[in-house]
């Protein structure tokens, strides 16, 4: 099993589950036991720093709280860019990698920028292979600018673009195609 650890999983158009519809994932663990990840593309409508005061040090004070998936939605997952890759609990891609545990004060002023999810993506073993293999997922390489878009919403679209072919036309359908 080659790892997906640093790639986008963009939800295919037969992807119906709510959760999912239409979202790109950026997968910060893919083994054997499984992968997690979070949703890139769900800003949330409050405020992270209302949300989460402790964390608001780390974002600006106009930056939402993402919906990061249907696991734990109670609890706070940090995404960051740090400026020494080794300060990450979990590196994924670069410089970029999770916060894990408590923040400490030093950890704030190694992190360039982050992000705040509300929960994560998670799969169990062989689950989000059956769910590759049945076509529910597209995956490609993430880039930084993918996960610090200052235009999350239209992210979806963006990376279907920028994969091309077939993928491009996948990123003009609606969202509800019996508009069409």
């Amino acid at each position: 099993m080659d790892s997906l650890r640093g790639q986008l999983l963009i939800a295919g158009p037969g992807l119906f589950d709510p959760n999912f519809r239409r979202t790109v994932i950026l997968i910060g663990e893919h083994n054997e036991e499984g992968a997690l990840g979070v949703v890139l593309n769900r800003p949330a409508p409050v405020l992270a720093a209302e949300v989460v005061p402790p964390l608001a040090p780390l974002v600006s004070g106009n930056e939402p709280i993402f919906v990061g998936g249907p696991v734990q939605p109670e609890a706070a997952v940090v995404l960051a860019e740090f400026v020494d890759a080794s300060v990450a609990g979990l590196s994924v891609m670069g410089a970029i990698g999770f916060l894990m545990g408590d923040v400490e004060a030093d950890a704030v002023a190694g992190v360039r920028r982050a992000r705040i999810f509300a929960g994560y993506a998670g799969w169990g073993p062989g689950q989000l292979e059956a769910e590759l293999e049945a076509g529910g997922w597209i995956v490609e390489p993430a880039l930084e600018e993918d996960v610090f878009t200052g235009e999350p919403e239209g992210l979806w679209s963006r990376v279907l673009r920028r994969k091309g072919g077939n993928f491009a036309l996948l990123a003009t359908m609606p969202v509800d195609p019996s508009m069409n």
